[in-house]
């Protein structure tokens, strides 16, 4: 019999975010899974470092830092192989995901390599979109509100005109657009409704009104809006 591929979703960052369900499949793991980018060390693995068994054995995919798709897509699909192998062979594989494994989740693409071939089961986790509310007091959507995601590399005037006919927003994926994400927010009038969030959950996290924002930005970082409400409820 083929073994099961288990997604598991990790949550922001802060181990204690991690599920009770996460934490019981990571420390019983032989075969873990997980990626990293460009050769730096896995933001996943950080995350579960605790837990993860010593003699665990560990299947690394290193996703090239690159605009076009294909270098990770190769670099998914030689992964995907070697887990293949390893369920083929009747061992269950825990594959780690910061977030959710289907919330912008780097499981997504093993998930859509393998799941017509194997058993898989997604344990969610805590969104960065929550983290960041929580840690910013700032309820995002009540009623029958609405609440629009967005990615930060969006054209500008796209941006504009999603931002424009929104009530809520969460723009994720901030990084190096931080500086048009803020102009188009300020044109539109709506930059005392936003809160800018970085490495939420982290030691070393920040949260500020969007006008008191770094200059720069790391990928993980994030901005939510709430149009008309007080962000620093």
């Amino acid at each position: 019999m083929s073994g099961t591929l288990y997604g598991i979703g990790l949550g922001p960052g802060d181990p204690d975010l991690m599920t009770l369900k996460a934490h019981r499949l990571i420390s019983g793991a032989r075969v873990i899974a997980y990626p990293t980018l460009a050769g730096a060390d896995s933001f996943a693995r950080s995350i579960a470092a605790q837990v993860i068994p010593q003699d665990a054995r560990e299947i690394v995919m290193d996703v090239p830092m690159t605009v076009e798709r294909a270098p990770a897509q190769a670099a998914y699909d030689a992964g995907a192989a070697q887990i293949a192998e390893t369920l083929q062979a009747g061992e269950d594989v825990i594959c780690l995901c910061e977030g959710d494994p289907f919330f912008y989740g780097s499981f997504m693409y093993i998930f859509a390599r393998l799941s017509e071939l194997f058993e898989v089961e997604v344990v969610p986790g805590v969104t960065s979109i929550t983290a960041c509310a929580a840690k910013a007091h700032l309820p995002l959507a009540a009623r029958n509100e609405r609440l629009t995601v967005l990615p930060g590399p969006l054209p500008e005037d796209e941006l504009r005109s999603r931002i424009d006919g929104a009530e809520s927003v969460a723009i994720m994926k901030v990084g190096r657009h931080l500086g048009k994400i803020r102009a188009v927010i300020e044109d539109l009038g709506f930059a005392e409704d936003a809160v800018y969030i970085e490495r939420a959950s982290l030691p070393d996290e920040k949260v500020y009104p969007l006008s008191q924002a770094p200059e720069k930005a790391p990928y993980f970082s994030m901005i939510l809006l709430t149009k008309g409400a007080d962000p620093w409820l």
